[in-house]
């Protein structure tokens, strides 16, 4: 394991579209990432006030609670889809880094052009599955089977809008690899 940027994970930058219209497409997800990184720490902080307050509540006052465990569960999970693409975009997520050392600087941008496409054909498969969910919960009215029984549309939408950027993410890096400039 390693800490701090490895060949295969360059600074954001490394990757300049060609295509203007591509550049334009990244800023502007660039600047949606920004804007849902914020409210999800928000939303993290949130759910870290719900549960303290679960836990005095039970344990103080002896007093049952019912929402709080969901509203907090609710809460991660939109922060964690929500943030995936805010991740990808630096691909901050887990990567085996074996081959790094032992391949050439092309047959890494390979590797990583095809980890890519196979993240992409998960991703927008899940993405799609996703919608499916969101879309049956909001026709069915479908709510949880807690006693507070909130509509699991929302944790479904927020996953499912999380895997939609995460896609076009993923697809964004596809295409600036594909069409990557090369800076002498």
């Amino acid at each position: 394991m390693t800490h701090g940027l490895v060949e295969d994970r360059p600074p954001t930058t490394a990757a300049v579209p060609s295509n203007a219209l591509v550049a334009a497409a990244a800023r502007a997800l660039a600047a949606i990432n920004y804007v849902i990184v914020i409210l999800a720490a928000i939303a993290l902080i949130f759910a870290c006030v719900v549960l303290t307050y679960s836990v005095l509540t039970r344990s103080i006052f002896h007093s049952a609670t019912y929402w709080q465990d969901e509203a907090a569960v609710f809460l991660i999970v939109g922060a964690t889809f929500m943030t995936a693409a805010a991740v990808q975009s630096t691909r901050g997520h887990i990567g085996i880094e074996a081959f790094v050392g032992i391949l050439s600087p092309l047959a890494n941008r390979i590797r990583l052009t095809l980890v890519d496409v196979a993240s992409f054909a998960f991703c927008a498969f899940f993405s799609w599955k996703s919608w499916t969910l969101a879309h049956e919960a909001w026709v069915d009215g479908t709510v949880s089977n807690s006693t507070w029984g909130p509509p699991l549309v929302i944790p479904y939408f927020l996953m499912s809008i999380g895997m939609t950027l995460l896609c076009v993410q993923i697809l964004l890096q596809i295409v600036a690899s594909l069409g990557r400039t090369k800076n002498s």
